[in-house]
């Protein structure tokens, strides 16, 4: 029977109030799909962190006649060539690099080619404007550092690239990205929890003479209270749900459809991501809509 009186007591908090629930529900919707895009965001930023830094490269490229720099007195010669070549098989350096590819103008120019096709770059690119270079495999991409350390002073290098930090600048703008998603919707959260505990108020204003008899005839705070945190609870959780399927069809429409026969060969992240943050979002949903109801009934009920 108190459970009947309970829920009874829940459905007309809702009924009364249809306009501030529905709000409540597009508010928590909205929040808690940013937080879902964020969590995602960030997920998609390691695994491709772990893809590229795992098969980047130190490039160590050589110099051309014409070219100034601290190791260049013209073009590199073969003995050059070899010397830094030498240097990278040596008892030293050898443990700390997985494979040596030397990549003389032909090939650096097919593949600037392919890399900028449709560019002006590419149409002005001549062979003999392409720097012969050794594609040095680092163990790991801690061993970068090493490698690029043992090579760049030696003669006839120009210049030693570490491809890793070619892509921190883009990794730092999918994170830039992936906190303003967290700022938006931590934003969108406060506004859900205030709606609540609005909501929560004016629910107990329209039913103060029920709640005045139920004192009188000796119901307790928490019998009181109980169906004005459930109407929170109930109204956030919808919200939650339609979050958590907004995340699902994102990734399995956006992502997995549209993104993945696009980009084959990158890492993109799958259904299984994002059924791991969809009981994130159910939990968030549910606690800040059940703290914000419990803090204002608590607060703003005058029986």
């Amino acid at each position: 029977m108190r459970a009947a009186l309970v829920l009874q007591e829940v459905w007309t908090g809702l009924r009364r109030n249809m306009s501030m629930v529905v709000s409540v529900i597009l508010v928590t919707f909205i929040s808690l799909t940013f937080v879902g895009a964020a969590m995602l965001l960030q997920g998609q930023i390691n695994q491709m962190k772990g893809f590229w830094y795992d098969r980047a490269q130190v490039a160590v490229y050589f110099c051309n006649e014409g070219d100034v720099g601290p190791n260049c007195t013209g073009e590199a010669t073969q003995e050059q060539i070899d010397e830094v070549t030498a240097t990278l098989e040596t008892d030293a350096i050898a443990p700390f690099v997985q494979t040596v590819e030397f990549e003389d103008r032909a090939q650096a120019f097919e593949n600037f080619k392919d890399q900028f096709e449709g560019t002006q770059a590419a149409e002005f690119a001549t062979e003999e404007s392409m720097s012969q270079a050794l594609r040095v495999q680092p163990q790991s991409p801690q061993d970068a550092s090493i490698v690029a350390e043992a090579t760049s002073s030696l003669p006839g290098v120009l210049e030693v690239q570490d491809q890793r930090r070619l892509l921190e600048p883009i990794f730092q703008a999918l994170n830039t990205a992936s906190l303003v998603a967290v700022s938006v919707a931590v934003i969108m959260l406060v506004a859900a929890v205030l709606l609540i505990s609005t909501t929560i108020r004016l629910s107990a204003f329209s039913r103060q003479r029920e709640l005045g008899i139920m004192r009188l005839v000796g119901a307790s705070n928490r019998f009181i209270q109980t169906p004005f945190i459930l109407e929170g609870v109930i109204s956030a959780l919808i919200g939650s749900v339609l979050a958590s399927g907004a995340v699902l069809a994102l990734v399995q429409w956006g992502v997995q459809g549209y993104l993945a026969p696009l980009l084959p060969t990158y890492p993109l992240v799958g259904i299984d991501a994002a059924l791991l943050v969809i009981p994130v979002l159910l939990a968030i949903g549910v606690l800040l809509s059940g703290v914000a109801a419990a803090v204002a009934i608590r607060r703003y009920l005058r029986v």
